[in-house]
């Protein structure tokens, strides 16, 4: 490892020791309690699961089975979060399929710079990823949960949903993301035709409907996986 690479870990490790000790406290005491949902009173337990499936109602109110939290990102404004629109309902299936449930735990904004930008919808960018941080952890704050599932992807999304599920550091989390998504035209094309627009060679029609063609279309999603492939 690089000598200042090594330095500003130092410090970094050395300045974040209180901080740390006292998260790692915390983690540590919520693992020793065990399963959340058994500390929680019956009346507000009940609460958690009186819209599920009646089979799914039996196999919480026994609390011998895993149930997991889905918090997802999904929008069908962005075609890198539309698949996720079918995930939940796939996660709930493959879970009852051994035994456990899986609930929808909530959901988070996601924006796209890429659309706002130029508008001041894109001052708001960066700040999402707080909003989304709070929003994760707001949904894992039923304390009913023994494992969550993250559905999201960009460069704001993910670490949003990461900061969110560190507050609830003794459960284990796996990020879920949409999947490779299909290519778009290239750059060149890309530019080629901006070039000709700007030069009044094509019309507005031509350059919406290359831009359109440059941006990848949905992701290619797990629907077309059997269940079972997400394993709980």
């Amino acid at each position: 490892m690089h000598a200042k690479v090594n330095a500003v870990t130092a410090r970094i490790r050395e300045r974040s020791a209180a901080t740390r000790a006292r998260y790692l406290q915390h983690i540590n005491a919520a693992k020793e309690q065990g399963t959340a949902r058994r500390a929680v009173s019956c009346t507000n337990f009940a609460h958690s699961f009186a819209a599920l499936p009646e089979n799914d109602k039996l196999v919480l109110r026994a609390q011998r089975a895993p149930n997991l939290a889905i918090v997802s990102a999904y929008n069908d404004m962005l075609s890198a979060h539309q698949p996720l629109e079918t995930f939940p309902a796939l996660i709930k299936q493959a879970a009852r399929d051994v035994g456990a449930t899986a609930q929808f735990a909530g959901g988070v904004p996601a924006m796209c710079d890429g659309v706002t930008q130029g508008q001041t919808g894109m001052e708001l960018s960066l700040w999402s990823r707080d909003v989304i941080a709070q929003a994760t952890a707001v949904a894992l704050s039923h304390a009913v949960f023994d494992a969550a599932l993250l559905l999201g992807v960009c460069d704001k999304i993910v670490p949003g949903l990461l900061i969110g599920a560190l507050a609830f550091g003794h459960l284990p989390v796996i990020f879920v993301p949409a999947g490779p998504m299909t290519t778009g035209m290239s750059n060149d094309e890309k530019a080629k035709v901006r070039q000709l627009f700007a030069q009044g060679k094509v019309d507005r029609d031509a350059l919406l409907a290359s831009e359109m063609a440059s941006y990848h279309g949905p992701v290619l999603a797990l629907s077309t996986a059997p269940p079972t492939r997400i394993r709980c």
